[in-house]
């Protein structure tokens, strides 16, 4: 090809990539009804593609799939390998402004854009969302399958267990919990010469059967280098003594309900505990560290790695006593083996979605994991026979402030990764909240300002949104806004929406309607997004150019600093109070080395403060710390605000009392 030839060629290729062309998927038609029927209800009419189709649409070959089922699987990390000099596609995230307990449709808007981009405008692109909790799925919430006609299918597969990630994360978290309790018991009751003895015990050969597991604090303590029958007294007890002071003791079980029963508990009353009591409480499965490490790993022996540096206690001389230090690390990894391989998906158009990875939200980093997204962005990426870059679109969750600066400062910190743009998700209903509506609570009727036009109290409302955009713009990346459209919203609503957005900076604002018209209803949005990753709306030079975090990790920060830099610049607020616990905590972890970590605020959503009652955009207050965890496997330290739970409740009326079963093994009342 001559060189005018290649210049004319693309300028062909630019005027047509926006435009509706051959998908690379084959699509799966949708029949709109309206109304809307309910989310379980769409799903079931729709059947979805084997998912070794869905596979070889997406590039993936047969030997990097392993089908559970014919509507799942999951993919090998060597797809990787395969494809490593392949440049990553575009890279898309999703957030939202401050919801209501109802939700703003973020996944749904999530899944939505995917359907427009590879089911209308023939992009090769990839949904990537966390999977959901059986607490919430059970509970108020429901599932976060996304839902309308913007879906991730089938639903219920999708919303309960999946493919087992969650129920091995919550044996590996367990198992943790067992092992420090049982060695607490063993060493209150033998002496070091017990309990070297029975730990290592002397083989046929005279030589000591040290556990593999426990090689790796052999080697912590400098005792690699002698034979272990050369060991001192003092080196044995050093070695056999973790001396845990209970008062230390972070680690709780997990289970994945919202059972408010468990939040406070008593272990060890049995009569063969010796009367070892100790006060603890069960977390959510989706909170464990076990969870946000599976998030946050790179490969499996970075998991390896991470599940070993897990921090579970203290000793009565303040050493940090670790996962390793049990000998758990390799039995966990080895529960979490196939947990880390992302699981396959398709939407309700045939498009594919990876489900990967479900850290809680407002306890933990919110987001899916690294490995799909990694491994979406290369088989969305560009090579010589795939010039054109897909599109991966993935989630933060809850609001920007929460999901959108944990996305940025944690996960892409450990991944190395940075969005092209930000998308955030903004309703009608959710603003007026903000601009001084009634609440909104579920299984109760709107208000009327819900259901008619209100100009001047959305307006007010859209301080909210102005305050996530320029906190999205502190990063350096542009923002797109995406207007769910609602059945009650009017046109001069939505234009008011757009109109402040321009003003805080975004680069467009876009009404969508995915929900009731799938991937169709999202086109102009999508159209929108695709031309501000590549870069086609004028420079804002109101912002940063380049990609960058919000503080720094290397030294230059102490924990404090960073926390309140954290609630200064994202949630407006002007100084941070420590409670008595919290300061200890600082003191403790700063004297164990941990400063050099990012910060994970766990905080209420229904603010961008810490009183879920202070809407809009609180200011002149101060927020409060209650406490402070160290997730060193994760990677991170998360600061508890105010009374934040990490195992939610359940309401009165939940939604686990519309699920039932058919004759033919068929659930319906999902949500």
């Amino acid at each position: 090809m001559t060189s005018s030839s290649r210049i004319f060629s693309r300028v062909i290729h630019t005027l047509q990539s926006h435009q509706a062309m051959s998908s690379p998927y084959k699509k799966l038609k949708l029949s709109i009804e309206n109304p809307v029927p309910s989310d379980y209800e769409i799903s079931r009419k729709q059947t979805p593609k084997p998912i070794v189709e869905v596979g070889k649409e997406c590039g993936i070959l047969d030997s990097e799939l392993e089908p559970y089922g014919a509507y799942k699987a999951k993919v090998k990390l060597n797809v990787l390998d395969r494809l490593t000099a392949r440049k990553n596609g575009k890279y898309v995230l999703v957030a939202g402004i401050t919801p209501t307990p109802l939700g703003e449709g973020k996944s749904t808007t999530t899944v939505g854009i995917a359907q427009a981009m590879g089911a209308v405008l023939g992009k090769r692109v990839f949904a990537n969302v966390r999977q959901p909790s059986m607490g919430p799925t059970f509970g108020v919430k429901g599932g976060a399958a996304g839902g309308g006609y913007s879906q991730v299918i089938p639903m219920d597969e999708f919303n309960m267990h999946l493919t087992g990630d969650i129920h091995a994360v919550s044996m590996a978290n367990n198992l943790l919990a067992a092992a420090l309790d049982t060695r607490m018991f063993h060493e209150a009751r033998q002496s070091d010469k017990a309990l070297w003895k029975r730990l290592c015990p002397v083989t046929k050969d005279g030589s000591r059967d040290i556990p593999r597991g426990l090689l790796p604090r052999v080697k912590k303590l400098g005792l690699d280098k002698k034979d272990p029958n050369e060991w001192t007294d003092e080196e044995i007890g050093k070695f056999v003594r973790l001396d845990v002071d209970p008062e230390t003791v972070t680690w709780k079980r997990v289970v994945d309900l919202n059972d408010r029963s468990l939040r406070g508990i008593t272990i060890n009353e049995a009569p063969t505990e010796k009367g070892l009591t100790r006060k603890t409480g069960f977390d959510i499965s989706v909170a464990s560290e076990v969870m946000a490490i599976l998030a946050l790993s790179t490969s499996l022996e970075d998991m390896r790695k991470r599940l070993g540096n897990i921090v579970v206690a203290s000793s009565k001389s303040g050493e940090p006593i670790t996962c390793e230090d049990l000998g758990c690390g390799g039995a966990l990894a080895a529960i979490m083996k196939d947990a880390i391989k992302p699981n396959l998906m398709q939407t309700l158009e045939g498009t594919p979605v990876f489900v990967h990875a479900g850290p809680f939200a407002n306890i933990s980093i919110g987001a899916s994991s690294i490995l799909a997204d990694k491994i979406a962005l290369k088989l969305a990426g560009t090579d010589s026979e795939n010039p054109d870059p897909g599109y991966v679109v993935t989630e933060a969750g809850f609001d920007f402030t929460m999901g959108g600066e944990r996305f940025l400062n944690i996960k892409c910190r450990n991944s190395g990764l940075s969005p092209d743009v930000i998308v955030i998700v903004a309703t009608v209903r959710a603003l007026k909240v903000h601009g001084g509506g009634a609440a909104v609570k579920p299984n109760q009727p709107l208000a009327p300002e819900y259901t008619s036009e209100n100009l001047d109290m959305l307006r007010k409302g859209c301080t909210n949104l102005q305050k996530h955009i320029e906190n999205a713009r502190q990063y350096g990346v542009d923002v797109v806004v995406a207007i769910n459209q609602m059945s009650c919203d009017t046109a001069n609503e939505h234009e008011v929406i757009r109109k402040a957005s321009l003003e805080a900076g975004a680069v467009d604002a876009v009404t969508s309607n995915h929900w009731g018209k799938g991937g169709e209803g999202a086109k102009k949005l999508a159209l929108a997004v695709m031309k501000c990753a590549n870069k086609e709306y004028p420079v804002q030079q109101t912002r940063d150019e380049h990609f960058h975090y919000l503080y720094s990790v290397d030294g230059a920060s102490t924990i404090k600093e960073k926390i309140e830099v954290i609630a200064k610049k994202m949630y407006n607020a002007d100084a941070v109070e420590f409670s008595p616990k919290a300061v200890k905590k600082l003191e403790e972890y700063t004297k164990q080395g941990f400063t050099n970590l990012p910060i994970c605020m766990a905080k209420t959503q229904y603010s961008i403060s810490h009183d879920p009652n202070w809407k809009g955009v609180p200011s002149h207050y101060t927020f409060p710390i209650k406490d402070i965890k160290a997730s060193i496997g994760a990677g991170y330290l998360y600061a508890l605000a105010d009374k934040i739970q990490t195992i939610p409740g359940l309401a009165t009326r939940c939604g686990f009392m519309n699920v039932e079963i058919g004759k033919d093994g068929e659930i319906t009342g999902l949500f």
